[in-house]
């Protein structure tokens, strides 16, 4: 079985990330308002950036990951741009 991480982009321009062993149904969830919470408030909403992982631990641990990060990493995930994913991970170390 496989598991998703994924992200989304709000109507009122934030993100709303999560995880979901099945992506399909869980983003129709949003769409429609059932899932309640963050979302419900804030739509629509669109699919940005989704990512499979072998364990529904794995995709816990990305979602996670990147609820901490800043907007302009999430939106460097977004575009594929890991160079700069990996430059804003070093100039906060810094």
């Amino acid at each position: 079985m496989s598991f998703w991480a994924y992200m989304l982009h709000c109507a009122d321009q934030s993100f709303y990330v999560g995880h979901t062993d099945d992506l399909d149904v869980r983003i129709a969830t949003h769409l429609s308002g059932e899932f309640g919470g963050y979302t419900s408030t804030r739509l629509p909403v669109k699919l940005v950036w989704s990512d499979e992982f072998p364990s529904r631990y794995e995709a816990l641990a990305a979602e996670r990951q990147i609820k901490g990060w800043s907007k302009a990493k999430k939106l460097a995930l977004i575009r594929g741009d890991w160079k700069l994913i990996s430059q804003l991970a070093r100039s906060k170390k810094e």
